[in-house]
């Protein structure tokens, strides 16, 4: 059963790539078009993002992970390489998980 599901999902995977090939180019070039392919990643991140920090199943909750993701935003404010915000998340995370068992 749960082979026919990634087959399925593979399929629709492809459909949605061969979709995707299809539309033509006069489409593609529109600026409005332009601007949404733009954010469609970024916003696809952040919901990915806040999903795995604020969500536990189907509750809510706010623990170690979301105080790790406020140090990586504050790295990323003082514009910190990438290494440093990672590593200041970690850092954070691991802090918090310690104090609070």
């Amino acid at each position: 059963m749960i082979w026919a599901a990634i087959a399925l999902v593979a399929a629709g995977c492809y459909a949605v790539k061969l979709l995707g090939l299809s539309v033509p180019a006069a489409v593609l070039e529109r600026p409005m078009v332009r601007r949404l392919a733009a954010l469609v990643p970024i916003a696809t991140l952040a919901g990915l993002i806040a999903l795995q920090t604020f969500g536990e199943g189907r509750t809510p909750v706010v623990d170690a992970r979301a105080a790790g993701l406020a140090a990586a935003a504050a790295a990323l404010l003082l514009r910190a390489p990438f290494l440093v915000v990672v590593a200041a998340a970690v850092v954070v995370t691991a802090a918090v998980r310690a104090l609070t068992g």
